[in-house]
């Protein structure tokens, strides 16, 4: 079979690696496109995935910028498709895929969790070939989707597919004498953040400086820190994160991903956004090992992680071994389900 991969985000190319691997190692020919997104290619480059890049996100212009990019994007994919003729695609969000799947007649298989990207999903979902969604996932759907038992993030940190490495933990920056703390913000440019807005300066300050005073602060964000807080910028090798991740005491951050990554390792995760996921809410209702924060300040934040740190240490380990008990590894549904539906 011939497969085509999309790739438009970071975290695509974390969810992609291992069916792409799988996929290869059974015989079949697959294509990686790619979009110049925050650290997409640089991490497809430092995994080995060759691919092509269609597009370069813009970070001005709104939704105006992204409406350019989809009209040129969905151009450059469609001559793609018809010089590679694959029997199926697949995406995460999967805009580009869906239309010219469906302009083409080739399958798209389209992986999705964020249900307030309304207008994308609006513009996606009725071209696409299946849409595929966690059990959580509490949005409109169309006719031809499917649910399934786990969560993005178990594509590439089951069990089954990752280990935490120590030394690439330390590599990374870790210091195994202190409690170790992960920060993340986010850029608010993707489509789905348009109208939102993030931390302050002020209330990043303030909880870089309280977990400081406990142990190490690592901070990965999409803009330029402030000056005063760059000694915490995270130094490591991008494809090297999660070894770190996983070794953290605690997770704070605007990122819905991350806090999900941090929740399938077992690490308790503060998700502050004034927008929700049904899987954020899903690990913190069923599992207990995400606090979702919607209206936030530095003072809710403390009272959240004071909470957390008042749970016995070996809680968070429970907690997500019954988590993976009630959930698949993805990676190999991921594989099962393109060539399912490949002509």
């Amino acid at each position: 079979m011939k497969i085509l991969v999309d790739i438009n985000h970071p975290a695509h190319v974390h969810f992609f690696r291992n069916p792409i691997r799988l996929l290869r190692d059974g015989g079949h020919e697959v294509v990686v496109t790619s979009r110049d997104k925050e650290m997409a290619v640089p991490l497809l480059d430092a995994l080995g995935i060759r691919h092509m890049m269609l597009s370069v996100q813009k970070k001005t212009g709104g939704l105006f910028a992204l409406g350019r990019e989809l009209i040129a994007r969905d151009a450059a994919l469609y001559r793609v498709v018809r010089e590679f003729k694959p029997n199926a695609m697949a995406a995460i969000g999967g805009t580009f895929v869906a239309h010219v799947g469906f302009a083409t007649r080739v399958p798209s298989l389209v992986f999705y969790d964020t249900e307030n990207a309304t207008l994308q999903n609006a513009i996606t979902y009725p071209f696409a070939h299946r849409v595929l969604v966690p059990r959580c996932y509490g949005a409109w759907l169309p006719r031809q989707s499917e649910r399934y038992a786990g969560y993005h993030e178990l594509s590439y940190l089951h069990p089954d597919r990752f280990s935490p490495d120590l030394s690439a933990a330390v590599a990374s920056g870790l210091d195994p004498a202190v409690p170790n703390f992960f920060l993340r913000t986010v850029s608010w440019n993707a489509n789905h953040d348009i109208g939102e807005r993030g931390w302050s300066a002020k209330l990043l300050d303030s909880l870089a400086k309280r977990l400081a005073a406990l142990g190490k602060v690592h901070i990965s964000s999409e803009s330029e820190l402030p000056a005063e807080l760059s000694r915490f910028k995270f130094a490591g090798k991008v494809a090297d994160v999660h070894h770190l991740m996983a070794y953290c005491r605690l997770f704070v951050g605007e990122s819905a991903t991350m806090a999900s990554e941090c929740a399938v390792l077992g690490v308790p995760a503060i998700y502050a956004a004034n927008t929700g996921r049904g899987y954020t809410d899903e690990q913190e209702e069923k599992y207990g090992l995400v606090k979702n924060l919607r209206d936030f300040d530095i003072g809710i934040l403390d009272r959240a992680i004071d909470e957390i740190f008042a749970q016995p240490a070996d809680v968070w380990g429970s907690r997500r071994k019954v988590l993976l008990q009630d959930s698949i590894d993805v990676a190999p549904f991921v594989v099962d389900t393109i060539l399912k539906h490949a002509r």
